[in-house]
Formats: C-alpha cells, structure tokens, sequence
C-alpha cells in the first residue's frame, strides 16, 4: 500500500524547528541515527511532512531521498498528519471478512476523506491498519485509544456524531 502525501498545507512552528534542528545537532555527526532522528521529529510535529523531511535531509547530510525512502517505507511514520480524532479500521483478516471495508467506506462517506487523510479542520484523521489483535470483536475501529468492536455500518454516523 502506498502512502499518501498530505494536500493540507504544513503549519510548523519556530519553536518545533528549534526542537528538531536541536535533535538533529546531536546526531548530525552519526548518519546510522538517522531513523531515530525522523522519529523524534514525528514525536515533534505528528507526521513527516516534506518541509520536516528537507530540514532533516540537510541537517543530518543526506539526500532527501534517502529520508522520504524512510518515511514511506516504515509503517511507524505517516506522511500525512493525525487529527485529534484518528480513528483507525483494523483491516486484518478476520476484521476484513466481518465488513470492515463497508466500515470504512461509511467512514469516508461521513468524514469527506480517505484513507490516510485528514479533515480540512483537523479533527479527523482515517487509517487502515493491520490486525489490532481484537479478531473476535470484528470488525473493529479505534479513535484515539477507545475501541469499537462488533461494528455495523449503521453504527458509523452515531460515533463519528460523539466526536463532531
């Protein structure tokens, strides 16, 4: 699954950039760093946007290529940024076979996004994911760290209601 670049535009502050560009002179000297530095800087800003990934290509001195290659390799990072809603559709097996995709579809229907998108306000953010280890609960979401399981479609609206 490829991921997707975020179309809303990158809002850092001067305080964030100071964080990472302290981040990054503490490692600059070690390039095998590199992976822990893009995690800090996720850890700072939620996400790797292309500005993020730019700051880190020149402060540690490697290709910018080298740290998208990274970013959209490793499930651990997001190109895209999370809203304070992140709800997420487990999509393992046994979730897939019991209508998460039918979840998932009400879900884009509802919030006007995809997978891997965020609202325009940044309250919502949609993920697919693998397996959460919840299999009898199927198919189930997560927004945030509370759990649904046993999910309809016509549940949908109503929890995406509770947040609104």
């Amino acid at each position: 699954m490829q991921k997707k670049i975020s179309k809303i535009p990158f809002k850092g502050t001067p305080e964030q950039e100071a964080k990472l560009n302290k981040v990054i002179a503490e490692n600059k000297s070690d390039k095998s760093r590199l992976m822990a530095v893009m995690q800090e800087a996720q850890e700072i800003y939620g996400y790797l946007p292309i500005e993020v990934q730019n700051i880190i290509a020149e402060g540690m001195e490697v290709p910018l290529e080298k740290v998208f290659g990274v970013a959209s390799f490793y499930a651990q990072f997001s190109l895209t940024p999370k809203g304070d809603y992140n709800i997420s559709v487990c999509m393992g097996t046994a979730c897939y076979v019991k209508g998460a995709q039918g979840i998932i579809d009400e879900l884009q229907e509802e919030l006007g996004i995809g997978v891997d998108e965020c609202t325009a306000d940044g309250k919502f953010s949609l993920n697919a994911c693998r397996c959460i280890g919840a299999c009898g609960l199927g198919p189930v979401l997560t927004v945030n760290d509370e759990v649904y399981g046993k999910l309809t479609v016509k549940e949908v609206p109503e929890i995406v209601a509770k947040y609104r």
